[in-house]
C-alpha cells in the first residue's frame, strides 16, 4: 500500500536501497535517486512515497527540488512486483503531493531504457522535456596541468549574488537564497575573482558533481578540465570509489570534456514534463 512520507528512517533507507540493488541488478545502468538528498530529508513535508507490501519495499518515488522553481520526480519498482498498478499509483500519489506545492512544471526522470516508465509518462500526458547522459569514473582521472591562477574554495555568504548570477548563466534559472546555504557548495576563483561555480556532493561510496558553471567568458581556456580533475582527486583521496556527474544530450562540448577526463557513460535519462501541474 502507499505511504506518504516526511522524512525517512534508517530502516526506510535501508529498504530503498535494497530495492535500488534489485531493480539495478535486473535492468542495469542506474537509478537518479539523489541519497544525499534522501539522507536529509527536512521531516517537514511529505518528500517521498513508499509502496510497503508488509515489511518489504516493492516501490519508491523520490519527490525533489534542489532549491528549483522545477520539481523532479525518479522512482523504481521491484522487477518481481511489476504490471501490478504500483507505478502508477506512486506516480498519482506524487503528482497530488506536488499540487499542494509552488512550482512551475513537474518532470519525471525516467531511464531511457525503461519501456515501461517512458509508457507511463506518455499515459499521463507527459513530453519530452529534455535528455541527459550520466557518466561515471571509475579510477583516476587522467592527467591535467593545474593553473596556479585557479583557485576552488567553499562558498560563503558573501558569494550568494555572484553564485546566483553563475547559475543564471550557467542553467538559466537563480537559486533561492537558502538553497545557498549548502556546505557543499564551491567557488571557482582566477586571479582572486569568482568565475565559476560547483557542488561537490559525497553519496555513500560515491561523490557527485552538480551544478557545474564555468563563467562563458573564461570558457575554452582549460579551466573546466582542471577544476574537474581536482575535484575528483578530491573526491578519490576521500575514500570515493566512483564520482558520477550529469550531461545534456546536446552538450557535445562538456561530454568531451568529461570523457577526456575518463568519465564513461552509464544511461541516458529521459525527462518528461506532466500537464497540468
Amino acid at each position: 500500500m502507499v505511504n506518504l512520507s516526511a522524512g525517512l528512517s534508517p530502516a526506510a533507507l535501508h529498504a530503498i536501497a535494497d530495492l535500488e540493488r534489485r531493480v539495478v541488478a535486473a535492468d542495469g545502468g542506474r537509478l537518479k535517486l539523489e541519497w544525499n538528498a534522501l539522507r536529509h530529508r527536512s521531516g517537514q513535508d511529505v518528500e517521498d512515497v513508499l509502496w510497503w507490501d508488509g515489511e518489504r519495499l516493492l516501490g519508491f518515488l523520490g519527490i525533489y527540488t534542489h532549491g528549483a522553481p522545477t520539481i523532479e520526480l525518479a522512482g523504481m519498482v521491484d522487477p518481481a512486483a511489476r504490471r501490478r498498478g504500483i507505478g502508477t499509483a506512486l506516480l498519482d500519489a506524487g503528482l497530488r503531493v506536488c499540487q499542494q506545492r509552488e512550482h512551475a512544471s513537474v518532470l519525471l526522470v525516467v531511464p531511457r531504457t525503461s519501456v515501461a516508465g517512458g509508457s507511463l509518462a506518455q499515459r499521463r500526458g507527459g513530453s519530452l522535456d529534455h535528455s541527459e547522459h550520466a557518466l561515471q569514473l571509475l579510477g583516476e582521472p587522467a592527467d591535467v596541468p593545474a593553473d596556479p591562477r585557479v583557485t576552488v574554495r567553499t562558498a560563503v555568504h558573501a558569494d550568494q549574488q555572484a553564485v546566483r548570477e553563475l547559475l543564471r548563466l550557467g542553467f538559466g534559472w537563480e537559486p533561492p537564497e537558502d538553497a545557498l546555504r549548502d556546505p557543499n557548495t564551491l567557488v571557482v576563483e582566477r586571479d582572486g575573482q569568482p568565475i565559476g561555480t560547483v557542488r561537490l556532493i559525497r553519496e555513500g561510496d560515491r561523490a557527485g558533481v552538480y551544478g557545474f558553471v564555468i563563467h562563458p567568458g573564461h570558457q575554452g581556456r582549460g579551466i573546466g578540465r582542471d577544476v574537474l580533475h581536482r575535484l575528483c582527486r578530491t573526491a578519490r583521496a576521500d575514500g570515493a570509489t566512483a564520482v558520477h556527474l550529469e550531461v545534456a544530450t546536446g552538450n557535445d562540448r562538456a561530454l568531451n570534456l568529461y570523457t577526456s577526463l575518463g568519465f564513461q557513460p552509464v544511461i541516458t535519462e529521459d525527462y518528461y514534463a506532466l500537464p497540468g501541474q
